[in-house]
């Protein structure tokens, strides 16, 4: 369900109130109702949440990247494998951001979700054999899904993947939070995982992946949830580092023409990622060809984008 309020109205549909810079129509193919000065929008898919035009910075400080060096000493084979700060060199150099409203999905996308796509001939199928049907429950976030897939999915539902940035701003808020819930790090909180010989934990109840809201206590203040663990994201940009330093409005990452390379930046950990990797700022570098089980993703649109094509 897609979700709007008018001017000055808070709205809530199972998660905190969110409040919105203005109420915009109703786009042509959404189904619209009024409830009680309440406009809700329904659209196949998940719940998207409005993120105001806003600024903040991206990337890491140096002493950003301390914390993350001390946070992999503290994992189990943290000692072992040298952590230093070349691990995370890629999230510097910090740098302004001005970003335009957007919506973003308040949750990861589902395998129920997809599978209205592959049902209309829009997505490619999955193929859960081989030992990867217990992947296949409908509330999991789907998975097995390359660059490519989710963003054929997205298009389906007149969406797209959010830009590195956006998904940064949504997990850190302007307030530049370490984690999307706040700066301590909680292990309840979050599906996530280890730098250990078994990367799993089961500290947090889940020894692969969880369906998709299970932790409501890691959310953001606007309400997204599980954008730490449970599946590493894709996101729209060619991976590139370091960061430009100049300041960016509205990035959309490198091309292959100004460095980008041929991987593209997933988001967010797994439910094998340690501490380190479920921070906002981390990030990952992924063959876009790839299918794993531990990485899905989520859909954002411009909020100047008043009619999205109709599935």
């Amino acid at each position: 369900m897609l979700l709007a309020v008018v001017p000055g109205v808070e709205a809530r549909a199972g998660g905190p109130p969110a409040r919105f810079d203005s109420w915009q129509p109703a786009p042509a193919p959404l189904e619209r109702a009024l409830t009680g000065g309440l406009v809700y929008l329904r659209a196949p898919g998940s719940e998207m949440v409005r993120v105001p035009a806003s600024r903040f910075v991206m990337g890491s400080t140096p002493l950003e990247v301390l914390g993350a060096v001390l946070d992999c000493t503290r994992e189990p084979l943290g000692d072992h494998l040298r952590c230093s700060q070349l691990l995370f060199s890629d999230e510097m150099s910090a740098h302004p951001v001005l970003l335009s409203a957007y919506w973003l999905d308040r949750t990861e996308v589902t395998v129920r979700d997809y599978a209205r796509c592959v049902k209309l001939g829009r997505c490619r199928a999955i193929d859960y054999a081989a030992g990867k049907l217990r992947f296949a429950r409908e509330d999991y976030p789907v998975t097995f899904v390359s660059w490519d897939d989710a963003r054929a999915y997205c298009r389906f539902r007149g969406a797209r993947l959010p830009t590195e940035a956006e998904w940064e701003r949504a997990a850190r808020g302007v307030e530049g939070r370490r984690f999307p819930w706040g700066n301590i790090y909680n292990s309840r909180v979050s599906n996530h995982g280890r730098l250990g010989w078994a990367p799993t934990d089961l500290r947090d109840g889940f020894a692969e992946l969880a369906p998709v809201g299970s932790f409501p206590a890691g959310k953001t203040p606007e309400g997204f949830l599980d954008l730490a663990g449970n599946v590493a994201e894709w996101v729209e940009d060619r991976y590139a580092s370091p960061y430009p330093p100049e300041p960016a409005t509205d990035p959309g990452g490198p091309s292959a023409a100004t460095g980008g390379g041929g991987e593209r930046v997933v988001r967010g950990g797994s439910y094998e990622s340690g501490v380190p990797w479920l921070r906002g700022a981390a990030r990952g570098a992924v063959d876009p060809s790839l299918r794993r089980p531990t990485i899905g993703f989520r859909c954002a649109r411009s909020a100047s984008r008043r009619s999205p094509a109709a599935p």
